[in-house]
C-alpha cells in the first residue's frame, strides 16, 4: 500500500489539500493584467499553490529561486537558460542577436541545457534588461508568460540597486504576469507596502495562511482509514502536535504511517514516530542551537517552554530579565532565519520537531 503522504516537494494531485480559495483567488489575479504578490512562511505550500494553479492554465512559466541568486549578471544568465527550457534553442538564438551585449551560449546535448557566459566587465544593468524584454518579446497575449520570483525579499542582497530596476524594467511589460513569493513578511511588505519602496502597491498581495484544521483533519482521516482503527484520534494527536503546520503535517503523518506499516501494535504511534524523527534529525538541531546567540537561546527556551506572550513582562522576568526591545529584537531575527513565525496569538516556533528537540535537551 501506497503512503499517502508527501513531503519536502512540491505536491499535487492526491497529496494536495483543498486551498479552493486561494486557487480561485490566485487564478483571477493571473487572468488579469495584474502581478501577485504572496506571503506566507516557509514550507506554508506557497510554490505547491502556484504549481497547482499554473498547471490547471497550462500556460508557459519561468521560475527562479533568489536565494540561489549570487548576482544580477548571475540572474540574466538564469533567467535565459529557463527562457530556452520553453523556447527551440534556434528562436532565442535569433532574439539573442538584437542584445547590447551578446552571451557566449554553448548548448549541452546530453541533457538539452545551455550554459551562458558573459564578457568580463559587462554591464549588469543591460544584461537584465536585455533579458528580462526578451520574455516579452517572447510572450503573446494569447498565452502570456508567467514569471514567478520566490524568496523574493532576497532581491536587495543580491544588488541594493537592483529592486529599482526591476521595476523600471517589467512596468512596461504587458504580456507577463509577475509572481512575488516571500517567507519573510516583515522584508515583503516592506518592498510592497512602503511608499518609498519601487514596488510599492505593484500587485496584489495576498497572505498564505495555514491550512484550515477541518480540511486538514479529513484529509488525515481519510490517509489513516485503512491502517489504523481509529484513523480520527490518529489524524487529532498529529494535529494537536503540528498545529495544521502544511509541512510538518505531512511529515508526521508520512512517518506515522511508515511506523504503523511495521509495527501495527504500536501503543501511541504518533508519540513513536515524533521522537523517531528527533533522534534522527538530532545532529542537525544540535547544530543548529550552535550557531545561535545566547539572547537567542533564551528566548527559544521561554517559547518552548512557556504559553506566556514573548513580550510580556511575566516572560521577560522568568526566561529573559532583560529589556522588551532586546526581545523583539531577537523575535525578529528569528523570524528573518525562519526559525519563529508571527501567528495571530503571538510567535511560535517554526517546526514542532525542533521544539521537542529543545525541551527533551533540557530535561535530560
Amino acid at each position: 500500500m501506497k503512503n499517502p503522504f508527501k513531503f519536502g516537494t512540491i505536491v499535487d494531485g492526491p497529496y494536495f489539500i483543498n486551498r479552493r480559495l486561494e486557487i480561485e483567488n490566485v487564478g483571477a489575479v493571473l487572468a488579469s493584467q495584474n502581478h501577485l504578490i504572496l506571503i506566507s512562511p516557509r514550507r506554508f505550500g506557497k510554490s505547491s499553490l502556484i504549481g497547482k494553479v499554473i498547471g490547471g492554465l497550462k500556460r508557459p512559466y519561468i521560475r527562479l529561486d533568489l536565494q540561489l541568486i549570487t548576482t544580477p549578471q548571475d540572474l540574466a544568465a538564469q533567467i535565459l537558460k529557463r527562457i530556452h527550457r520553453i523556447f527551440p534553442f534556434e528562436r532565442m538564438k535569433q532574439a539573442i542577436k538584437n542584445f547590447r551585449i551578446i552571451p557566449g551560449i554553448t548548448l549541452n546535448p546530453l541533457n538539452n541545457e545551455i550554459d551562458i557566459t558573459f564578457q568580463t566587465g559587462s554591464s549588469a544593468s543591460v544584461l537584465v534588461e536585455d533579458v528580462l524584454n526578451l520574455i516579452e518579446k517572447l510572450s503573446t497575449d494569447r498565452n502570456k508568460i508567467i514569471v514567478v520570483f520566490d524568496e523574493f525579499q532576497e532581491i536587495r542582497h543580491i544588488d541594493k540597486q537592483l529592486d529599482r530596476q526591476l521595476r523600471s524594467i517589467i512596468q512596461y511589460h504587458k504580456k507577463i504576469n509577475y509572481i512575488f513569493l516571500g517567507s519573510q513578511e516583515s522584508l515583503m511588505r516592506d518592498i510592497f507596502e512602503k511608499k518609498k519602496s519601487p514596488f510599492y502597491h505593484f500587485g496584489v498581495v495576498l497572505p498564505l495562511a495555514k491550512l484550515p484544521v477541518r480540511d486538514f483533519m479529513d484529509f488525515l482521516s481519510t490517509g489513516f482509514k485503512n491502517r489504523h482503527p481509529k484513523p480520527e484520534a490518529v489524524a487529532g494527536k498529529i494535529l494537536d502536535i503540528t498545529g495544521a503546520h502544511p509541512y510538518y503535517t505531512q511529515q508526521l503523518a508520512f512517518n506515522v504511517w511508515e511506523l504503523l506499516g511495521r509495527n501495527k501494535k504500536s501503543a501511541d504511534p504518533v508519540v513513536a514516530a515524533c521522537e523517531e524523527i528527533i533522534r534522527n534529525h538530532d545532529i542537525d538541531y544540535e547544530r543548529l542551537w550552535n550557531t545561535l546567540n545566547r539572547t537567542d537561546m533564551k528566548i527559544l527556551i521561554g517559547l518552548a517552554s512557556s504559553e506566556m506572550p514573548p513580550l510580556s513582562s511575566e516572560f521577560s522576568k522568568k526566561y529573559f530579565d532583560g529589556a522588551t526591545s532586546t526581545i523583539f529584537s531577537s523575535l525578529r531575527r528569528l523570524s528573518q532565519n525562519g526559525m519563529v513565525i508571527k501567528t495571530g496569538a503571538g510567535y511560535e516556533i517554526d517546526d514542532p520537531f525542533f521544539e521537542g528537540w529543545l525541551i527533551k535537551r533540557r530535561q535530560t
